[in-house]
C-alpha cells in the first residue's frame, strides 16, 4: 500500500516549524526534506527515521523496523505526536547530511 497524499500533507504539517518542509515521492513511496536534507522516509503511511546514535535516548520507546525489503532498520517516528516529533527531527538536522548534487 502506498502512502495517501493527505497523509502526506498531514506529516508535512506536523513539522513543519522545524524548517522549509517539501515532500518528494521516490520509488513509489515519500522523503519529506527539511531545510533540503532529507529528514523522513513515509512508506505505506508509516514514518522513519535514521537510526542516529545521538537520539537513541529520545527514541528509547520507539518501535524499529525497515521501511521497504533490504533496507537498514529506522525508527518509527509517531508523527500523531507533535511537539514530541519536532524535537526529534530538530535533533536529527543536526545530523543529517545535504544529498550529494547530481554531475
Amino acid at each position: 500500500m502506498a502512502c495517501t497524499t493527505e497523509y502526506i500533507e498531514y506529516v508535512c504539517s506536523q513539522v513543519e516549524n522545524a524548517g522549509v518542509v517539501r515532500a518528494k515521492k521516490m520509488f513509489g513511496d515519500w522523503c519529506v526534506y527539511i531545510d533540503e536534507k532529507p529528514s523522513i522516509l513515509v512508506c505505506d503511511n508509516i514514518c522513519y527515521v535514521k537510526m542516529f546514535p545521538e537520539i537513541s535516548d529520545l527514541m528509547s520507546e520507539a518501535l524499529v523496523a525497515t521501511p521497504y525489503p533490504g533496507a537498514k532498520e529506522h525508527y518509527i517516528l509517531d508523527i500523531e505526536h507533535r511537539d514530541w516529533a519536532l524535537k526529534v527531527v530538530e535533533a536529527m538536522l543536526p545530523l543529517i547530511s545535504y544529498p550529494k548534487k547530481r554531475k
